[in-house]
């Protein structure tokens, strides 16, 4: 009775930040509405395509659907969400959490793509796209503030480059927001 008849009263507005969260909301809609767009587009083309030759069966289309089913999955962003003492990662099927005031390690990992690998004293682990930390300066705000508490306790051992690299993008990228609304660019 409990869980379900609270989740009855909860807010409509899925995208909502509770008092004291942040999301990267606006900027993952955006992420979420192009990746269906392109495995939309994707199957519109090849539907087409087998439509035009004469070859269009069920099975195709299912495989053509299948197809784009699994473009939606790869290009799906993760959602990142963070309060006092935790960062969240959710993707589709999966979310990963981590203590951000027990923090062990932040370690950059290059690749084809950036990303920023967050583990926690009780086996915690997030891998997150640092840009998200750049367009989402309340995430930023929460993580760094959590990192310097995990850095006083002491937990904080490897991680103090990391954030410094992420800390000075923000911070630029803070700057040349504030310049280009100003017009002073």
């Amino acid at each position: 009775m409990g869980r379900r008849d609270h989740a009855r009263h909860e807010p409509v507005d899925a995208h909502a930040e509770k008092p004291g969260e942040a999301t990267n909301g606006l900027q993952w809609a955006q992420e979420l509405r192009s990746s269906v767009r392109c495995a939309g587009v994707l199957l519109v083309l090849l539907l087409l395509i087998d439509w035009g030759s004469g070859r269009l069966d069920p099975w195709r289309a299912a495989l053509w659907l299948g197809l784009a089913g699994l473009l939606f999955v790869a290009l799906c962003p993760a959602r990142v969400s963070a309060g006092e003492g935790w960062l969240s990662s959710r993707r589709i099927l999966r979310e990963h959490r981590v203590r951000t005031d027990a923090l062990v390690s932040v370690r950059c990992l290059d690749g084809i793509s950036q990303r920023l690998l967050l583990r926690d004293a009780f086996g915690g682990r997030v891998e997150i796209d640092p840009d998200v930390l750049v367009t989402s300066p309340q995430l930023w705000y929460r993580l760094d503030e959590d990192a310097r508490k995990s850095a006083v306790v002491g937990t904080l051992v490897c991680g103090a480059t990391a954030l410094r690299r992420v800390s000075e993008r923000v911070d630029r990228e803070t700057a040349e927001s504030v310049f280009r609304v100003s017009g002073l660019e």
